[in-house]
């Protein structure tokens, strides 16, 4: 028989600083970058760091700007088809989503510097193009079982025995247990004279003579307060949630680039990074005869990065057409700020009259200023290391293959002047992160000098080890519970070309999909050796999709 515990490991192993609200999810998302770039890059799959030749390679590989002989300037636009499936219980829920884009833009100046001295061209270029889309809509509902959101407000609750003039701004209180407890889904009340051993206090009003006289509940129990333990409502509920997200990551690459005798290729980029993430969620719970609440959360991560590529080809034999690639991204160095508030409406059963009562509680009447609760933060992404081969048969084919690696559990939270034990906490969930390891494979046709087919595939492992939960500090003013843990990705594209003496233009798509074990929350059991366990409802299983159609037109001279 499994007991709910108020004294869970969620969020317990310390004390965060005051306000925190970061999990290892807002870092994957900060972290990972989709295929996107010309649609020529795209079409083969991304597999062009050691071909080079392409404005989207100062991303990956910066050498590839130095196989550059003439001047390029081209812009790129896109059309996608967001899909998520979700099915729970049986039940099935599709949620679609259509977006225009506009995805990149760029040049290369090429100066061409001799034919006889070892460097040959030193090469400059920009592009602009959209590294993440956040977009994405996501619904499930049905029986809970066992289990309920409450229960984690309660669990956040524990300890706390006076809430205080300003919980929604103290440093030791998070925001699911003042939410909870302001709308009456958790309670330090009880029938029970004793709890976990401790005596508890009996819950009291002055009556007209100011005689203390204790209050009892509709079936005429005395009732008490235990203090620092509170209870959630009841099980067997019936969940309804639906979240929107939106935004993405916007990167400006500056790359210089170099060409050794035609055989050696060097490339720096400075890259830059712009975030905008926004979040709301919806999650209510009804247990019949009118009992039920519903937590609106609304989230923002906006701010900047930056980070530097270094990147080389080269050519091992005089006179193969065979080239190696290898490239290192540090991390990004992002500065950040996290923005958000919270609303929960409930209709709960008032324990002394049996009425049922109705609360409406806004975060932001309980802020000063009444607006939203603004913490900056710095996050850190992990290193990136990239090999790859290139080979060209020709001037008909081209054959490119890369392999990636980013380990996610190296990303670092930070406080503002740079201290990552300011977010110990944070730091020490990041070992449910693993490392992800990308494979690129595409190859190029050329049917005819100025016609290209094109085809490529991308195989990512999963970020997130099975057991994964989001662990929410106990003092976190994070209220979005919910969370996913993503499986392996596979994009797969097919793109065409053509290639004027000046103009071209290349239509590419991709179809990109991985599936993910969606939780609204977890909860924190004791077993009967009293060993705290994690538990959660069945993991509603989610199969995410996008196709993706990408136009590039373009001059070289």
């Amino acid at each position: 028989m499994k007991k709910i515990s108020v004294l869970t490991a969620l969020g317990m192993l310390m004390i965060a600083p005051w306000g925190m609200a970061q999990t290892i999810y807002d870092g994957a998302k900060l972290t990972g970058k989709d295929l996107n770039g010309t649609a020529r890059f795209v079409g083969m799959g991304g597999a062009m760091g050691a071909l080079g030749g392409d404005i989207s390679t100062m991303g990956t590989n910066p050498a590839g700007i130095g196989l550059y002989r003439s001047n390029d300037v081209m812009t790129s636009f896109g059309l996608s088809l967001y899909g998520n499936e979700s099915q729970y219980l049986g039940k099935k829920f599709n949620s679609d989503l259509t977006k225009g884009d506009f995805n990149n833009i760029g040049f290369v100046f090429s100066s061409k510097i001799g034919n006889e001295t070892p460097l040959r061209f030193v090469n400059f270029g920009f592009n602009y193009h959209k590294a993440k889309s956040f977009n994405n809509n996501m619904r499930m509902e049905g029986n809970l079982g066992l289990y309920s959101q409450t229960y984690l407000m309660a669990s956040q609750a524990a300890g706390i025995e006076k809430w205080g003039d300003s919980p929604y701004t103290d440093n030791g209180i998070g925001w699911l247990s003042i939410l909870g407890a302001d709308a009456g889904l958790i309670r330090d009340i009880t029938i029970h004279d004793k709890t976990g051993g401790v005596n508890n206090i009996p819950y009291t009003y002055k009556d007209e003579q100011g005689k203390e006289v204790q209050y009892k509940d509709i079936n005429g129990n005395p009732l008490y307060i235990s203090p620092g333990h509170f209870e959630g409502m009841l099980d067997n509920g019936y969940a309804n949630f639906h979240s929107e997200e939106r935004g993405g990551i916007d990167q400006y690459d500056f790359n210089v680039s170099f060409n050794f005798n035609d055989r050696v290729y060097l490339g720096l980029t400075l890259g830059a990074y712009s975030v905008d993430y926004n979040k709301y969620t919806f999650y209510g719970e009804d247990y019949g005869n009118d009992k039920k609440y519903n937590l609106q959360s609304w989230n923002r991560i906006k701010g900047s990065g930056f980070d530097v590529k270094f990147g080389a080809i080269i050519r091992p034999f005089e006179y193969s057409p065979f080239r190696v690639g290898l490239a290192i991204h540090t991390p990004i160095f992002y500065s950040l700020d996290y923005k958000t508030s919270a609303q929960v409406i409930s209709d709960v059963m008032d324990v002394v009259t049996g009425e049922i009562k109705g609360y409406d509680v806004k975060s932001w009447d309980n802020l000063p200023g009444k607006g939203d609760m603004i913490l900056p933060f710095d996050f850190q992404t992990p290193w990136t290391y990239n090999v790859s081969l290139g080979y060209t048969v020709g001037k008909s084919l081209a054959l490119g293959a890369e392999y990636e690696y980013q380990d996610y559990s190296s990303m670092k939270f930070k406080d503002t002047e740079g201290n990552s034990s300011a977010y110990e906490f944070e730091n020490s969930t990041t070992s449910m992160l693993k490392g992800v390891s990308t494979v690129r494979l595409g190859l190029e046709y050329k049917v005819i000098p100025q016609f290209a087919f094109r085809a490529g595939y991308n195989y990512s492992t999963a970020a997130f080890h099975q057991d994964a939960f989001k662990d929410l500090a106990i003092n976190s003013i994070q209220t979005d519970t919910d969370f996913a843990n993503s499986k392996s990705m596979s994009n797969y594209t097919l793109g065409i070309g053509y290639r004027g003496s000046m103009f071209y233009a290349d239509l590419a798509y991709k179809y990109s999909t991985y599936k993910e074990n969606f939780y609204p929350f977890v909860n924190g059991f004791t077993d009967e050796d009293g060993n705290t366990v994690i538990g959660s409802p069945e993991a509603t299983k989610v199969t995410n999709t996008r196709s993706q159609v990408l136009f590039t037109v373009g001059m070289r001279f």
